[in-house]
């Protein structure tokens, strides 16, 4: 007599093979979504701004900014510490830092926010990409909503998103000296360029 799931028996040998194949597709599939799910990350992403006002321009530049995005869950931050921008001038970015934006008690601007596009963004294929990526801005301690165009391009791998946009130092309550405030802009322009990398190292 033969045992009913005995290696002899075609119903369990079936089974068995149907189940192994089941595992192979729930293995695979759990792998691809993770892979998608991995989101690009740059920590050599560069921010400058220029504020242009009657007495004077000034512009700074930040080559260490930090960012995450999943092109899957449409997902973004982007980081950067408020002492890492430089000038060309050592006062300014003295007084930068210890007068305007205090980075010792507020080290650090972030944002926080979304990629709004109806067009699926293909990371395997070169092609450019113009998206809105909305979400939170925190500088200074102040967090504001924030909106943008972004262009993202995809060129043999590499992926490139760059942003501008104008931010406001009264609406993150930096204040400016009287003293200085003609050598100020009230509206900043801000620029964000992330260089990722498709290919694992």
């Amino acid at each position: 007599m033969t045992l009913p799931y005995s290696q002899n028996n075609p119903r369990s040998t079936l089974k068995i093979t149907v189940l192994k194949n089941i595992l192979l597709v729930a293995v695979l599939l759990c792998t691809g979504v993770l892979s998608a799910q991995n989101p690009l990350i740059t920590r050599e992403g560069t921010t400058s701004f220029f504020s242009h006002a009657p007495l004077e321009d000034i512009e700074a530049v930040n080559d260490k900014t930090t960012a995450a995005i999943d092109f899957v869950k449409g997902d973004v931050v982007v980081k950067m510490l408020i002492k890492h921008f430089t000038f060309k001038n050592a006062l300014m970015q003295e007084h930068f830092n210890e007068n305007y934006m205090e980075s010792e008690k507020f080290p650090a601007a972030i944002f926080k926010g979304k990629i709004l596009t109806d067009e699926a963004i293909d990371l395997s294929q070169d092609g450019t990409y113009s998206v809105r990526v909305k979400g939170g801005l925190t500088i200074h301690g102040v967090e504001q909503a924030a909106e943008a165009t972004a262009m993202i391009t995809v060129t043999d791998g590499q992926v490139t998103a760059k942003t501008e946009f104008i931010a406001r130092p009264a609406d993150y309550d930096i204040e400016i000296p009287t003293v200085v405030v003609r050598n100020i802009a009230e509206e900043i322009q801000v620029t964000t360029t992330l260089n990722f990398s498709t290919t694992k190292e």
